[in-house]
């Protein structure tokens, strides 16, 4: 599909989406409903509606929540973000629970609690070692006593403030807020859900598409058509997914010399290079509607962080028919590109709206934001270009 065709909203429904989410205006609720109903696809459920460039929650609204919380994803929503992110991992009994990783020593206070010392262990997890707590150790009951804190409070002091505030949801949970939610909203709310280490897991026994699967037919989400978008960093989860449920689906993509790890267990030699390739694309549209490529995939930095020429891979993408939600924007000086960050203090915020500008100018089709109405400004500027 070329750029042209696709569709793009007027810079008066992004705006729109950005400003109504803060409930700053004071507008009545229905009238906010309406507005933001232009911004979701008017709640038809289909992947192609959604505004081009596409907000994600990136956890919610991580950069100023703790993430993968209700209180994450409820901001997340309120300030006009199209899509809402989960990451699903496994209890020990079978539950989904939305961490960003198994291992919670950081996002979560289980270190307070003397009753689980004894659960520290250290794991080997897609060739990486790990020494912590993790969620497979533990029933969704044991899981519940925990509360969520902020994962990098070195660089949200503020967002602690929250540590202790919410527990962790589990994807159930989450499918029944987000239906509570579209009904006051009037329209559906989309999610954006990624399977966490599936091979990992499914040597386990604790497989996490099957209950995925159930859990989406349950709550009607598991159609072409549906208002979520499934993604996994291996291949494989995504096509036994496709197996599975018709809900759209995305492939992410690390960086280049990497290789999916089902690829390293299969023996599969393919590195992420090869996936971005023409031949690659073509594989990878054959069962996903798109790709969640690292940013430095689409602008690549040079030795000293600066960005450098786009590649090709939005072009070659689009012309493979997929499309390119590509991660992750925040807006504190340290996670920027060199050229944009401002002073000296690597927490403060930066240019981040020349980043999402020079990212948005490479034709992508949306883009992870820990900061939505930050990206929905800057998605405005784009759109009235």
């Amino acid at each position: 599909m070329t750029e042209r065709a696709r569709k793009t909203p007027g810079r008066r429904t992004l705006l729109g989406a950005a400003v109504l989410g803060t409930a700053a205006l004071g507008l009545p609720a229905a009238a906010q409903a309406a507005e933001r109903g232009r911004g979701h696809g008017g709640g038809h459920g289909s992947l192609r509606d959604l505004p081009v460039p596409t907000v994600i929650g990136h956890r919610g609204a991580s950069g100023y929540r703790p993430e993968h919380t209700l209180g994450s994803y409820q901001l997340a929503l309120d300030l006009g973000a199209h899509i809402v992110e989960q990451d699903l991992v496994p209890t020990k009994d079978g539950h989904l629970v939305c961490r960003h990783e198994n291992d919670i020593t950081g996002t979560t206070d289980v270190a307070d609690h003397p009753e689980f010392a004894g659960r520290k262990a250290t794991k080997s997890i897609d060739g990486v070692s790990y020494t912590g707590w993790f969620t497979e150790d533990f029933t969704l009951a044991e899981l519940k006593t925990l509360r969520a804190t902020e994962r990098i409070p070195g660089n949200r002091p503020d967002n602690t403030l929250y540590n202790g505030r919410w527990t962790i949801p589990t994807f159930e949970e989450v499918l029944r807020w987000a239906d509570k939610e579209g009904r006051k909203r009037g329209e559906p709310v989309w999610l954006y859900v990624e399977t966490k280490h599936p091979t990992y897991f499914r040597k386990l026994g604790l497989g996490l598409e099957e209950p995925l699967a159930r859990l989406l037919r349950r709550y009607g989400r598991d159609r072409r058509n549906s208002p979520l978008i499934l993604q996994s960093f291996e291949p494989g989860s995504i096509q036994r997914l496709a197996r599975l449920v018709d809900t759209p689906r995305i492939v992410l993509l690390s960086g280049p010399k990497e290789r999916p790890w089902d690829f390293v267990e299969s023996g599969d030699p393919r590195t992420v290079a090869d996936l971005v390739k023409p031949a690659g694309l073509k594989w990878m549209a054959s069962f996903a509607q798109g790709i969640g490529p690292t940013l430095d995939l689409v602008i690549p930095k040079d030795a000293s962080g600066r960005l450098t020429t786009p590649t090709t891979l939005v072009r070659d993408a689009h012309a493979k028919g997929l499309l390119l939600h590509p991660y992750t924007l925040r807006n504190e000086n340290s996670f920027l590109p060199a050229d944009f960050r401002r002073g000296t203090d690597p927490n403060a915020y930066g240019d981040v709206f020349g980043a999402y500008a020079a990212y948005f100018a490479t034709g992508i089709d949306g883009i992870f934001a820990d900061h939505p109405d930050t990206a929905l400004l800057a998605a405005a500027d784009h759109a009235g270009r």
